[in-house]
């Protein structure tokens, strides 16, 4: 049996109307994710310690090959998770093996100062033990977004989302005449609206066209098909 993702699909409008879904991760898989990436880091820090201490120590000597290992300890606990998440894959090992990655909420690839934001607060989010700070604001968020997600506007997302299809109300229209002289900037709104109106919800939909109410004399179902129609219309008005 297929497991069942109990994560969330969350519409995003973006700024010219479209709407878009992402398949947000909860807690749970990216706890699993991060847990992974904690065994990733050890090891690596395991070995570069291993090989400093083996080759570099006889050149350079205790003292400096001490330095050189705080530092690379230094760096990998602050910028592992950055230059993971701010190259085009947008993830880690860890997020990458549970087929996750990092986005804006806009759906487009992080940048690198939102790589820096959402990690640089993950000692907020650490406290007061053990990520509790982002395991609550992650419950308490519709997107699953810890604190540092919040403030750098990004979203932990299945990387592999299956298709989903929305199901839409077909709009029978017949082309019908506007009942008032309509302006050019009235006339380029309304063919705006059919030619984006196919990338619309079924509620967006009814909400632009309530707006034109003045215009169709009718709310709902019927308003809208009475604006398509106008729109219909003025593409190919009768007797052209």
């Amino acid at each position: 049996m297929a497991e069942t993702r109990l994560d969330t699909l969350q519409p995003v409008e973006l700024a010219d109307g479209v709407e878009i879904h992402l398949r947000v991760a909860g807690p749970a898989v990216r706890s699993t994710a991060w847990l992974l990436d904690c065994i990733i880091w050890l090891v690596g820090i395991f070995v570069v310690m291993l090989l400093l201490n083996l080759l570099v120590a006889r050149a350079l000597g205790f003292e400096m090959t001490q330095g050189l290992s705080m530092l690379f300890l230094f760096l990998s606990v602050w910028f592992y998770n950055v230059l993971f998440e701010a190259s085009p894959r947008g993830c880690t090992p860890g997020q990458k093996w549970m087929k996750l990655r990092v986005v804006s909420v806009s759906g487009t690839p992080v940048t690198l100062s939102q790589a820096v934001l959402r990690n640089f607060l993950r000692v907020i989010d650490f406290m007061p033990f053990f990520y509790l700070t982002g395991f609550l604001t992650c419950l308490f968020t519709r997107r699953f977004q810890r604190l540092g997600d919040l403030v750098a506007g990004t979203v932990v997302v299945y990387a592999d989302p299956p298709p989903v299809t929305q199901a839409r109300t077909t709009v029978h229209a017949e082309r019908r005449a506007p009942s008032v002289v309509l302006t050019r900037e009235e006339q380029a709104a309304l063919q705006q609206f059919i030619d984006r109106a196919p990338n619309w919800s079924d509620e967006r939909r009814l909400e632009l066209s309530a707006l034109a109410e003045p215009l169709t004399q009718a709310s709902g179902a019927e308003g809208l098909r009475r604006l398509c129609g106008m729109a219909l219309w003025l593409q190919e008005p009768e007797g052209r």
